[in-house]
């Protein structure tokens, strides 16, 4: 009898030990999954900021010269 409380002790503080591990793996995964979301907006400014600068540079131009 002793054994089988002993046995079901140690599944029942194994799975509470699992359960704790799986909310960390899943706060480092939402870590990772931000952080790759960040580096795909700055490749992304990086790759076409300057030329959505002058593209809105030229709107404005365009719009100005409507307003004369």
């Amino acid at each position: 009898m002793l054994d089988k409380i002993q046995f079901m002790t140690i599944m029942f503080l194994g799975d509470l030990k699992t359960r704790r591990d799986e909310k960390g793996a899943t706060a480092t995964e939402y870590g990772l999954l931000v952080t790759f979301i960040a580096l795909l907006i700055i490749a992304g400014v990086t790759l076409f900021g300057q030329g959505l600068n002058d593209f809105f540079t030229r709107l404005s131009t365009k719009v100005g010269d409507w307003a004369k």
